[in-house]
């Protein structure tokens, strides 16, 4: 990481190289950020310093970090995510990285039994009406799911949102730590790349299709481009703020 300019270096855990940072990239570089890429069971994780990256994105997958007896980077990564929560560092994590976080911080990450795929709204709980999430609330709105797994809400931790299927959606830890289960980083572009990567997903998941998808993303990608937008803007620039 020497090569990075200190303090200025939004450093994205990557796990699937379709599921990047999406609209994030360049809301980073408009604050400055410069952003890495690592990747997953290829890059060291182990040798990172986790608290010189002024932020730290952890993106999406489809394994669950209950599978470290497969992948055993999974037990470097929540260690790294365990020492950047540990420290209040600006930290982000998106469905699979929402796991990791809540993994790091103690709690139980384990399958739902079914699969949540598909753009729907969400609910927001009192606290997340008043947080950077307030855009993407009410059914004006949907984001995108794509999980089978969940978490219980680490001890600390303020639940944020919530839908019928997956109690737990989002949860802010510390001044500065976002948890989200859920994907408004996505744009209609990045989603033909994930109709690809995840068919077998989707082939499998009843009531799900490919047709189905791309329509619903037809509709609503344009609204979560704008509110995602503003959500993660609102973020950043509160934990942004204040020096690490």
């Amino acid at each position: 990481m020497s090569a990075d300019a200190p303090g200025r270096t939004a450093l994205a855990i990557r796990h699937v190289a379709f599921e990047d940072l999406g609209l994030l990239e360049p809301l980073l570089a408009a604050r400055g950020l410069t952003v890495r890429y690592v990747e997953a069971g290829v890059d060291d994780l182990a040798a990172i310093d986790p608290l010189e990256p002024r932020l730290i994105v952890i993106l999406g997958g489809p394994i669950g970090v209950y599978e470290a007896g497969d992948y055993p980077w999974i037990g470097d990564e929540i260690r790294l995510v365990a020492r950047r929560l540990g420290a209040d560092r600006p930290t982000l994590g998106l469905c699979l990285g929402a796991q990791m976080m809540a993994a790091a911080l103690g709690a139980r990450v384990y399958p739902m039994g079914v699969k949540e795929i598909g753009w729907s709204p969400l609910n927001l709980t009192a606290a997340g009406r008043q947080s950077a999430l307030a855009p993407l609330d009410g059914a004006e709105t949907a984001v995108l799911h794509w999980h089978g797994d969940t978490f219980d809400l680490p001890a600390g931790a303020t639940c944020l949102a919530s839908t019928a299927i997956c109690a737990n959606q989002a949860f802010a830890w510390g001044s500065r730590a976002l948890a989200l289960q859920f994907h408004p980083e996505v744009t209609a572009e990045g989603v033909e790349r994930w109709l690809i990567g995840h068919t077998l997903e989707i082939a499998t998941a009843p009531g799900v299709s490919v047709a189905g998808l791309r329509a619903d993303t037809q509709r609503w990608a344009p609204v979560c481009l704008r509110q995602g937008a503003a959500a993660f803007g609102t973020w950043l620039d509160r934990v942004l703020r204040a020096p690490t």
